[in-house]
């Protein structure tokens, strides 16, 4: 009769056997895919060394520095320019209530106020833009009323230059030029490639329809009061829908726009603008 405990330690030896002749099988297996993932790791390690040398190689591209929606606004101009507008006209419209309606001195202080102005920032090297843009304005109001000899016609030509300019943003929308794309690509030198993208022109239509509302609101007022020769509230009302009203129109052009453009978008726009009319170099 066979031990148990002999075919047991027999087995066990038989097992052993079978494992290490199948290690000696699989060995050469083995060491194959060893090798195989060892040179597939060289290659790699060398193209990446390679990468890095050749990204060091290349040469930097100097970017320009981020805008902020603040470098925007102080590269229109900023605060100083609507002030810089509307300062000739509170001015008559004091001097000439404080002078029993002398219009020639009411006139006379209105230009002096725009040269002291254009002077001043002149003197302190700032951007003249909206500056002449406004002391011209005065120029030909003093001119006209003083022709007529009407007061109330120093706000003649405002009139005029607000039905002009309402009548040449609308026809921009329609036709669907709006003017802000226009001198967006003009100051870009883009040209009109951004009448290839769907966000920028419907952008800018909105931001272009903010102001003929502007120009629109102050002719609905203002010509009725001229007709009826109310000089004194027409002065309010040309203060009231100047500095006041253009900020909040140029606000509402800024948030559409904005609100208009994908994030990336909006960014390259303004920096574009920001960068091109010097913001950056005012900026102290």
């Amino acid at each position: 009769m066979a031990d148990p405990a002999q075919g047991s330690h027999r087995d066990q030896r038989l097992d052993e056997n079978l494992d290490e002749k199948l290690v000696e099988i699989l060995r050469p297996e083995f060491e194959a895919a060893e090798s195989a993932l060892s040179d597939d790791q060289a290659p790699a390690s060398g193209s990446a060394s390679a990468s890095a040398d050749a990204v060091a190689d290349e040469p930097t591209v100097e970017k320009r520095p981020a805008t902020t929606d603040k470098d925007f606004f102080h590269a229109l101009g900023g605060w100083g320019a609507l002030l810089d507008i509307g300062l000739p006209w509170i001015a008559f419209l004091i001097v000439y209530a404080a002078t029993d309606h002398n219009l020639r001195t009411a006139l006379i202080v209105a230009i002096a106020c725009g040269a002291a102005v254009a002077l001043l920032r002149l003197i302190r090297r700032q951007p003249l833009r909206n500056v002449l843009g406004g002391f011209v304005g005065v120029l030909i109001s003093a001119w006209v009323a003083n022709r007529s000899g009407r007061a109330e016609d120093v706000y003649l030509p405002g009139l005029l230059t607000n039905l002009g300019y309402g009548l040449l943003y609308l026809l921009t929308v329609l036709f669907r030029w709006p003017l802000f794309g226009l001198i967006y690509g003009v100051i870009t030198q883009t040209g009109t490639a951004w009448r290839r993208d769907p966000a920028m022109l419907r952008g800018f239509n909105r931001a272009t329809l903010v102001f003929v509302g502007l120009f629109a609101i102050r002719l609905v007022v203002q010509v009725p009061l001229y007709l009826t020769g109310s000089l004194n509230a027409l002065g309010i009302a040309k203060i009231g829908l100047g500095l006041p009203f253009y900020a909040l129109a140029l606000w509402l052009a800024y948030a559409v726009l904005r609100g208009s453009l994908p994030a990336d978008k909006w960014d390259e726009a303004r920096d574009h603008v920001t960068h091109l009319l010097g913001g950056k170099n005012k900026k102290k």
